[in-house]
């Protein structure tokens, strides 16, 4: 049997690697160093507005889906969305409270988010894990392939372009090659759109994921373009 459309796999193999990238930066940043803070601290910002948006995802299309196949069955996680929202809160509270710190406080403030933050990706494995494996199963069993799809494709004809970069951005960190393939063929009947997200997954992509992207497209690496 075939796998069925996975509407959560994909996005959250993006959303750990921004993760795990965020917290590592937060632990090798020297705090003292101005620009070392600043640029650490507006990746945090845009990693915490991108977690932001894709809880307003499931919240919008996901959970009702879920509602209409078994009432209640989205209690638990709509709870655990407000916590995240609360969370996510809070964490740019610190990473304001950081930016504008003296230099002599800002190790200890960068120390005490580096541990909130880690404790925020704890609860989003846990949490995605889950959606992966509870959720999906409700999800195949009270819906074919085509209406997951179907809720797909408008859940992210509602993204915004830039928010759509961003996530662009950690599926070419947190994806295999044959996934963004599989993502960026799925975009071929709209040839702007296909353009504009294969430009901006070579930017994240080191030369042969690149090669092994195109040409598994069937198109020539971007690197083979370059007179030498």
């Amino acid at each position: 049997m075939p796998p069925r459309f996975d509407l959560y796999t994909p996005i959250h193999k993006a959303l750990r690697a921004a993760l795990f990238h965020t917290q590592g930066q937060l632990g090798q940043t020297d705090w003292c160093r101005p620009s070392d803070r600043q640029a650490t601290l507006e990746d945090a910002q845009a990693l915490l507005q991108l977690m932001r948006a894709h809880l307003g995802h499931e919240n919008d299309f996901v959970h009702p889906a879920m509602e209409t196949a078994l009432p209640g069955s989205s209690r638990d996680v709509a709870d655990d969305h407000r916590t995240h929202a609360h969370d996510i809160a809070s964490l740019e509270a610190d990473v304001s409270a950081l930016r504008a710190a003296p230099t002599e406080r800002a190790g200890a403030l960068g120390l005490a988010l580096y541990r909130r933050f880690s404790a925020f990706v704890a609860h989003n494995l846990t949490h995605m894990l889950v959606e992966e494996e509870a959720h999906n199963a409700l999800l195949w069993a009270s819906l074919d392939d085509t209406a997951l799809i179907a809720l797909h494709d408008r859940l992210v004809a509602s993204i915004p372009p830039q928010d759509m970069l961003a996530s662009l951005r950690w599926m070419a960190k947190g994806l295999s090659v044959p996934e963004l393939a599989e993502l960026l063929n799925g975009l071929r009947d709209n040839p702007p759109v296909f353009q504009t997200a294969l430009d901006e997954m070579r930017r994240w992509l080191d030369a042969p994921r690149e090669a092994r992207l195109c040409g598994a497209l069937g198109l020539a690496p971007v690197h083979d373009l370059i007179p030498a």
